[in-house]
């Protein structure tokens, strides 16, 4: 019963608050969204539908390309920094850029949608895929290895069943993404879905109708949210949680070695962009190619546009990344505190990250302004629920034996929680500051192209609309620079910490 309290508790506070407030400008309140929800059912019920359909097709796309990746690597180990790579740069491009150039390739129809909400989901599910197919121990596939069987057979009898936890904990986090990519694709140009209607509303300032589309939208991602977390308790047996980061691998690299194999895999990319480009023999008007890059580039005018609109986005992303992980840690210490609060508090995160940012960022931007309070508001709504999860699952890892030492000494709760429950939150801590890096670059560059009107975001805008292809390719190229920078700089921080803290996280 304490969710559906806490749920009711909020909605009455939601009610009261507007009433009180009698601001009908940027907050509406529950009862007028239901009745807008009444009086528009029938539009409503059918934009769900065609944008549910979407999301679930590049939900199931996307989920088997990360089963896909995760079995290669599985099977394959040397594969793993290359394809590791590889993945996390593709999940890197702003799905704001990449609408537009889909919409050309694709024309009319449902193919950005469904493809944007694939790569809103996949990479999610392959990092979750990834650490299950390793949570076995190394006795069971010791006894594999004895009876002279393979790797695959390995995976197929031990890892799958093994991963099953992890594969319906990614799933579970991914489909409110699903849903979220596939509303962005039908911002590109489709006649149809929640998206198309969002865009209305917001141009045509309809308060209410906002509201409404956000609450819809978080509703069916909460359903889809709930439901797989329901399947995965019926097939594991158990209600999958958010995992800790897993033990590292071998020692890094000398600083030479590391240099070169940073070249090469440069390299490598490199080549790949070339060679998709020219064998799907894509027109290169908008099919960029790594030499037209670097010719544009090459003009100062054009370098110095793109460099001051990243400073801007960076501006804006660094401080909201910092205060939705810190957002986030701090409040699992608190639920940790006071576990009652829990039941209460989590369906009301939950809600607020499944509302799509779409929706989302509009409001807060009539709320905060269009100003840099705003925009890292935004930010740090999108990465807190994601740390909230991970550091309270982590904070619930402390040995059990370590507590029941400091129970036995009468030391204090606050206490307990700084010398034993945050050490053991580590490494779910930077585990979720690694993945959450992604998710902040899609939320800055979402709502500047919504809202702001400068940084990143607008310049993809303005060129996608403008056709101007060369400077669209030039933003994707430094986000993923960016994205890569700032993982990097988070896994250097992260190995530094846990040598201290956790150093069996750290071979």
């Amino acid at each position: 019963m304490r969710p559906a309290a806490g749920i009711l508790g909020f909605l009455l506070f939601w009610e009261l608050l507007t009433r009180l407030t009698g601001d009908t400008v940027f907050l509406s309140a529950p009862s007028a969204i239901l009745e807008y929800l009444i009086a528009n059912y029938a539009v409503l019920t059918r934009a769900a539908i065609e944008t549910t359909s979407n999301a679930a097709a590049g939900f199931l796309w996307g989920n088997l390309a990360a089963i896909a990746l995760a079995t290669l690597i599985t099977l394959a180990p040397r594969s793993e920094r290359v394809v590791s790579t590889l993945a996390l740069l593709l999940f890197s491009i702003p799905l704001i850029a990449t609408g537009p150039i889909l919409r050309v390739l694709y024309g009319p129809g449902v193919g950005p949608q469904v493809t944007l909400a694939a790569l809103a989901v996949y990479y999610t599910t392959f990092l979750a895929l990834l650490v299950g197919l390793r949570a076995v121990p190394q006795a069971w596939t010791d006894l594999v290895a004895t009876y002279g069987h393979g790797r695959l057979t390995t995976l197929t009898r031990i890892r799958a069943r093994a991963s099953l936890l992890y594969l319906f904990a990614g799933l579970q986090i991914a489909a409110p993404a699903a849903f979220l990519g596939a509303m962005i694709g039908e911002f590109t140009g489709a006649e149809r879905g929640l998206g198309v209607l969002t865009l209305r509303a917001m141009r045509a300032l309809e308060t209410e109708a906002t509201w409404t589309l956000a609450t819809l939208s978080a509703a069916i991602a909460i359903l889809a949210y709930a439901a797989f977390g329901w399947l995965g308790r019926r097939a594991v047996g158990y209600a999958p949680v958010i995992q800790r980061s897993p033990p590292k691998g071998p020692a890094p690299p000398s600083l030479p070695c590391r240099t070169l194999e940073v070249a090469a895999m440069t390299l490598l990319i490199l080549a790949i962009w070339q060679a998709a480009m020219d064998l799907a023999g894509l027109n290169r008007f908008f099919a960029k190619r790594p030499a037209d890059i670097w010719a544009f580039l090459s003009d100062t005018s054009n370098l110095a546009t793109l460099l001051t609109a990243m400073g801007q986005t960076l501006a804006f992303t660094i401080p909201g990344y910092l205060a939705g992980l810190l957002l986030g840690a701090t409040l699992a210490a608190l639920l940790v505190l006071s576990p009652p609060t829990a039941s209460v508090t989590l369906p009301v995160a939950i809600a607020l990250r499944s509302i799509p940012i779409i929706t989302t960022a509009p409001l807060l931007t009539l709320a905060y302004g269009r100003g840099a309070l705003g925009t890292i508001t935004i930010v740090a709504v999108m990465i807190f629920f994601p740390t909230l999860v991970a550091c309270l699952h982590g904070l619930r890892q402390a040995p059990g034996q370590v507590l029941d030492l400091f129970d036995s000494y009468g030391a204090r709760p606050l206490r307990r929680l700084a010398s034993a429950q945050i050490p053991a939150m580590l490494p779910a801590f930077f585990a979720s500051a690694r993945m959450a890096v992604p998710a902040a670059l899609l939320a800055v560059t979402t709502a500047e192209w919504l809202a702001t009107g400068k940084g990143i975001g607008v310049l993809m805008a303005l060129t996608s609309s403008t056709s101007n292809y060369n400077m669209l390719w030039s933003c994707v190229v430094i986000l993923c620079i960016t994205a890569s920078a700032m993982y990097a700089l988070i896994a250097w921080c992260e190995r530094a910490v846990l040598k201290i803290y956790a150093p069996e996280q750290v071979q």
